[in-house]
């Protein structure tokens, strides 16, 4: 018997946990850190479920003419003989209004799809105002360090110590209520807590060795920190940004509930909400309905944002957890 037919005839041993978890190994292989998110992401139940009603909430908002159109209603005509009861009251959900009406005799449904054009613009437009300011103070006081660091972190301290009803009434007093002054406001309060997040994230690379070779090829300042240290701390941000969102939303329909943002005949879920807080015991609709379309809109988007949380870091120490 020759030397190749006992190699040919000796049994393979089996490699039990280990050939396992080399073929798992081989199946990540190649896979960028943005696609096992994904991956991550879609095996989420809850995260795919509250993409869905985000996708119906902008619908919505975009689609609000046609809903509109199809009831023959504006979103600020008054339907003083068929809206309201003999007692000047709102009439309940029915065949004409789907929703009930409020105590002006408008179309519940119809304002609360348009209130959704208010609610999204505010929250994307001061989420991104937001993180914006965020990231460039972050990354500043976080690269360049002593004397930039202590007074960028002052800054953002002082920002943070500041009351955010009492200045937004104050702000509002002074220039008057506005869509304007609410982004404002929001955007304000909001990037102070994201320059700390950067700051703390660039702290802990900016003396890694790719950061050291950019400087010793001569890169700029403003180069390493958008090219080489952005694109390694995105993640955390994108993962803020998500739950940064939902908080804007309601950040918004608290002032106008207070009357300090969107005013009225403007609709905004806010102002309907305490325009109901009168009629609640007579007209349930009126309160119920806004404030349901509230309380969907922001637990999908923080149900969203666990999600993506959860898919770039899974494991148990997260930093929003």
């Amino acid at each position: 018997m020759t030397v190749g037919d006992i190699i040919s005839q000796t049994p393979i041993p089996d490699e039990g946990p280990l050939a396992v978890e080399g073929e798992a190994a081989r199946k990540i292989e190649g896979r960028s850190p943005w696609r096992l998110a994904w991956e991550r992401l879609r095996r989420d139940r809850a995260a795919m479920v509250s993409i869905v009603v985000i996708v119906l909430i902008v619908a919505m908002a975009v689609f609000a003419p046609v809903f509109g159109s199809i009831t023959g209603h504006g979103p600020n005509q008054q339907f003083r003989q068929t809206g309201l009861n003999p007692e000047g009251f709102p009439t309940g959900p029915g065949s004409n209004f789907v929703l009930g009406t409020d105590d002006q005799g408008r179309d519940v449904l119809v304002r609360i799809a348009y209130g959704a054009r208010i609610s999204l613009i505010v929250g994307v437009l001061a989420t991104a105002i937001t993180v914006t300011i965020g990231v460039i103070v972050g990354l500043a006081a976080g690269y360049f360090g002593k004397i930039v660091d202590t007074i960028l972190t002052r800054v953002v301290d002082i920002f943070l110590s500041l009351p955010f009803l009492l200045f937004a009434i104050s702000l509002a007093s002074v220039v008057g209520p506005s869509l304007t002054i609410v982004i404002v406001v929001l955007a304000i309060f909001g990037w102070s807590t994201v320059a700390r997040i950067v700051r703390g994230q660039v702290l802990s690379i900016r003396e890694r060795e790719y950061i050291e070779a950019a400087r010793s090829l001569g890169a700029g300042s403003w180069r390493i920190m958008f090219i080489d240290i952005l694109p390694n701390i995105i993640a955390p941000i994108i993962v803020y940004t998500t739950l940064l969102i939902p908080v804007s939303i309601v950040g918004e329909a608290t002032l106008s509930f207070l009357g300090i943002g969107v005013q009225s005949p403007t609709a905004d879920w806010g102002q309907m909400i305490s325009d109901a807080s009168k009629y609640y015991t007579a007209a349930w609709w009126f309160l119920v309905f806004p404030s349901l379309a509230l309380l969907i809109t922001t637990l999908a988007f923080n149900i969203f944002g666990d999600g993506v949380r959860d898919a770039f870091d899974p494991r148990a120490d997260r930093m929003f957890g």
